[in-house]
């Protein structure tokens, strides 16, 4: 699970497993497996890098 913040400023949780894909349109907009789509404040490379660090540390675990 990933912590991404929404463009009024409210932070929430995405399970990274159910990521489709990431796009910057210039807003980033993440889309889920399920057909939803989130507008986040995060740019891309910033959800890469939480997406890993989350993965790492349940692979460690």
């Amino acid at each position: 699970m990933i912590s991404v913040t929404k463009l009024n400023g409210d932070e929430f949780i995405v399970n990274a497993d159910m990521i489709e894909f990431i796009e910057e349109t210039p807003d980033t907009v993440i889309s889920l497996i399920s057909g939803k789509k989130v507008v986040v404040k995060e740019k891309k490379g910033d959800i890469i890098r939480k997406v890993i660090e989350y993965k790492r540390k349940i692979m460690s675990s």
